[in-house]
């Protein structure tokens, strides 16, 4: 194992603090949920955490480097080859066809398209379809699917299964643990879902402004 991300004493406020000296460490391997009420701060945390917000107090290293004081083309490389994103709405291009959009993030990230990846997301079917064609969880696995095909050596996810009914949550869940497993990757996933939260193998609680393995 390895240390792929580590977070110490962050802090961040907006109108009124949101929470402070937090510490967190992901290993390769690793499954991890930071479960919390509404307006606790988690996705806040977790865009924290994926570079996409500079918290007011603290350090983030990722991947080995000193998240906030790369250049900005930098953080977009890793951004483009070495982690993904994958968020409650799925950010699509609705026009085009569910095949084009994950090709676009492969070409991108010079990776090659997994075929059994469609077929474990259920979704292979449905590829020359356009977008807008497809039901809410079609949109959302195809999502996931785009974000896998990356390669990413870290997954966040912020409330990926929000949208989904159960049977599906599950089989996303599963996608997305095996996909850990099997790359050495690691999965941050936030959410309010306890049941999807059981799934990783450590779970937290930012509550209070404070974030608390249990």
């Amino acid at each position: 194992m390895s240390t792929l991300l580590l977070a110490q004493d962050i802090g961040h406020s907006f109108d009124y603090e949101l929470f402070s000296n937090i510490n967190f460490e992901l290993q390769s391997g690793e499954s991890v949920a930071i479960l919390g009420r509404s307006g606790s701060g988690k996705s806040t945390l977790l865009h924290i955490f994926s570079s996409f917000t500079k918290p007011n107090f603290g350090n983030v290293e990722l991947l080995s480097n000193t998240l906030y004081s790369l250049s900005t083309q930098e953080m977009e490389m890793i951004r483009r080859h070495d982690i993904g994103i994958v968020f409650q709405s799925h950010y699509l291009f609705k026009g085009m066809k569910a095949f084009d959009n994950i090709e676009i993030a492969s070409l991108l990230s010079n990776q090659n398209i997994d075929k059994s990846l469609l077929k474990a997301l259920q979704i292979e079917e449905t590829m020359e379809q356009r977008i807008g064609e497809l039901s809410g969880g079609q949109q959302q696995r195809v999502s996931i699917a785009r974000v896998l095909s990356k390669k990413p050596k870290i997954i966040f996810a912020d409330e990926p299964t929000g949208n989904l009914d159960k049977e599906t949550a599950r089989l996303v869940m599963n996608v997305l643990l095996k996909y850990t497993k099997e790359h050495n990757s690691a999965l941050l996933l936030v959410t309010h879902d306890e049941e999807m939260a059981k799934m990783c193998e450590k779970k937290y609680l930012l509550e209070d402004k404070k974030l608390t393995q249990f």
